[in-house]
C-alpha cells in the first residue's frame, strides 16, 4: 500500500529568478567617474573615526561579508538607480573600476515606477570582490551615486518556512500517483471519481493558514468504502497494534465520531489533536514533496489529504487517502511522545540539504510510516503505513521480515519499497528511545545554525547569534524555576 511517504526532494526554482536578466562572470568598466566623490568617501570614513576593519569574514556596515581570500573579500549588494538618464549608471561602474572590484555576478530587473512618472528605475544585485581595506569606502561610494544601497543576505541553507503562514508556500505536489496522469491508479478511466477528487482537491488548494478547516459531504458509496477498511483493520488491530495507538483510538471513538458509519471531518480531528498534544492539521490536495511535508511537522502541522480511494480497491490505494491518514496517522499523533518524535523530524528537515532530507524521508518511512516497537516482550506497529494496510500489518508481525534494531545512521540509507512489502522493518525500544535517538542523529545534520521551535507564536527562531542562544537559555532557566520549585513544594507536602 502506498503511503504518505515525502518522496525525494525537487529543486526549489523560486531562488533562481531574482531578475529578468542574469549573467555570470565578469562585467566590463562602464564609463568615466569624478575621483572627487570617492576622496570625499574617504575623507568621511576618516573623519568619522571609525577603525580598520577586522580580519576574517564577517559583517561589515550594511554589507554582507561572504568570505575572504588573500586580503579580498566577497561580497554582494543590491541598489537601484534611476532610468530618467545614463549618468547613474556610468558612475556606479566608475566606482567598480576604481576599486578593482572584481564581478562575479550581476542581475538587473525594473523597480518600480519613476517617482517621476517616467521609466521605471532598475534595480541591480552584484556580488563582487575587493579588497578588505576599501570595503566601507566602496560602500559609501556607491550610496554616493544609487539609491537604496543594501546587503543581500549570503542564502547559507534552502529556504524554510519560519512562521506558520509559511506553510502556504509548502504546497510542491508530487504528480507521480495522480488518477489523472497515471494510467496504473484505479481511478484512471472513472471519469465521475476524478471529478470528485478534483472538488475536494481544490478546497485544499484554496485553504490559507488560519481559515476554518474545509467540511467534505461525503457520499453513501465514499462511507460504504471506509466502513470496509475501518471494519477489517479494527478486528485486528487489539494483536497487532501498539498501546498508544489503542487508547488514542479509543478516545477518537468517543469523542470524534469515529467509527463504521462515518468519515471524521478535519475539523474534529484537528480540535482533538489540538488539545491532545498541540499537533493541527492541513487540507493537502495530495502527495507532498519530501522538503514541505517535513517543513510542516516542524510546526506540529499535519498535512491531510481529504479524498478517498477508489471504490474498486478498497484494500489498496497507490496513494495517501484519508483512510490512510485517519487510521493510520491520527491515532498516533495523539501521543505526546509520538508526536514530539514526529516534530523532531519536521524540526531537523529546515534548512538540510537534498542528501539529509532524502535521508530524514527515509527515516521517517521507516518509522512514522513502518515502524515497529516492543511492549511487554512483543512487538507492535506504529507506523501508519501499517496501520491503514491490512495485509502488511499482517506481513510485518510475521515471521517473514527481517527486524532490525532502529538506528537512525543505518535506517536513513536502508533501501525501502513502494511498490510491495518491506524485506526489513525496524524496531524501536519505545518512542522516548527512538526520539533520544534521532536528536542525536540530527546534531550531526551539516547546517550553520540550530532552530528552536516556539510554541507561543507557532514560529520557528533560528539560533545563530549568540544574543539568540542567551535568550533562549534565559527562557530555559525560567521554565527550570518553576519545575525546581514545584519539586519544593512536593517534598515539603
Amino acid at each position: 500500500m502506498k503511503t504518505h511517504r515525502p518522496l525525494a526532494p525537487v529543486t526549489d526554482e523560486a531562488a533562481a529568478q531574482r531578475g529578468h536578466m542574469k549573467t555570470d562572470g565578469a562585467a566590463q568598466a562602464l564609463g568615466g567617474r569624478k575621483q572627487s566623490l570617492i576622496e570625499d568617501a574617504r575623507r568621511e570614513r576618516i573623519g568619522s573615526g571609525s577603525a580598520g576593519p577586522s580580519a576574517g569574514p564577517s559583517r561589515s556596515g550594511d554589507v554582507a561579508v561572504f568570505e575572504e581570500k588573500h586580503g579580498r573579500v566577497a561580497v554582494s549588494v543590491l541598489f537601484a538607480l534611476s532610468n530618467e538618464k545614463n549618468s547613474g549608471f556610468f558612475q556606479t561602474g566608475k566606482i567598480f573600476e576604481t576599486f578593482e572590484a572584481k564581478l562575479l555576478h550581476v542581475e538587473s530587473r525594473p523597480r518600480r515606477k519613476s517617482k517621476f512618472g517616467g521609466l521605471p528605475d532598475l534595480e541591480f544585485f552584484m556580488s563582487c570582490e575587493v579588497h578588505r581595506s576599501d570595503l566601507d569606502v566602496f560602500i559609501n561610494s556607491l550610496k554616493r551615486v544609487a539609491d537604496d544601497v543594501r546587503a543581500v543576505p549570503e542564502e547559507k541553507a534552502p529556504w524554510f518556512p519560519r512562521q506558520i503562514k509559511d506553510l502556504d508556500r509548502c504546497n510542491l505536489l508530487i504528480t507521480k500517483f495522480d488518477p489523472d496522469l497515471h494510467c496504473d491508479h484505479p481511478g484512471y478511466n472513472d471519469s465521475e471519481y476524478r471529478k470528485r477528487r478534483a472538488a475536494i482537491s481544490e478546497l485544499a488548494f484554496r485553504y490559507k493558514q488560519g481559515d476554518p478547516l474545509p467540511t467534505v459531504e461525503y457520499t453513501a458509496e465514499e462511507i460504504s468504502t471506509w466502513r470496509k477498511v475501518y471494519q477489517q483493520l479494527r478486528s485486528v488491530y487489539p494483536s497487532l497494534a501498539c498501546r498508544q495507538f489503542l487508547d488514542s483510538l479509543q478516545q477518537l471513538e468517543d469523542e470524534c465520531g469515529y467509527g463504521e458509519d462515518r468519515i471524521p471531518q478535519l475539523r474534529d480531528v484537528s480540535a482533538f489533536l489540538k488539545e491532545k498534544t498541540g499537533f493541527q492539521l492541513r487540507p493537502v490536495a495530495g502527495l507532498l514533496s519530501a522538503r514541505d511535508f517535513l517543513a510542516s511537522l516542524a510546526f506540529r502541522v499535519f498535512q491531510c489529504t481529504q479524498y478517498i480511494r477508489h471504490p474498486s480497491s478498497p484494500m489498496h490505494s497507490p496513494e495517501p487517502d484519508c483512510c490512510h491518514e485517519l487510521l493510520g496517522h491520527i491515532p498516533m499523533l495523539g501521543d505526546r511522545e509520538f508526536a514530539q518524535f514526529s516534530q523532531e523530524i519536521g524540526l531537523a528537515s529546515l534548512g538540510a540539504s537534498d542528501e539529509e532530507i532524502e535521508k530524514l524521508s527515509t527515516l521517517y518511512w521507516f518509522t512514522v510510516e513502518f515502524g515497529l516497537c516492543k511492549q511487554n516482550g512483543e512487538v507492535k506497529a506504529y507506523g501508519a503505513g501499517l496501520l491503514s494496510s491490512y495485509g502488511e500489518l499482517v506481513f510485518a508481525l510475521s515471521n517473514k521480515p527481517e527486524y532490525k534494531p532502529f538506528n537512525p545512521e543505518e535506517t536513513a540509507v536502508q533501501p525501502y519499497q513502494d511498490q510491495t512489502y518491506q524485506s526489513v522493518y525496524f524496531v524501536s525500544e519505545s518512542f522516548e528511545d527512538a526520539k533520544v535517538k534521532l536528536r542525536k542523529y540530527s546534531a550531526n545534520i551539516k547546517r550553520p545554525f540550530a532552530v528552536r521551535y516556539d510554541s507561543f507564536t507557532c514560529s520557528v527562531e533560528v539560533l545563530d547569534q549568540p544574543s539568540k542562544v542567551q535568550n533562549a537559555l534565559s527562557q530555559v532557566r525560567e521554565d527550570l524555576k518553576t519545575l525546581h520549585s514545584a519539586l519544593e513544594k512536593l517534598s515539603s507536602s
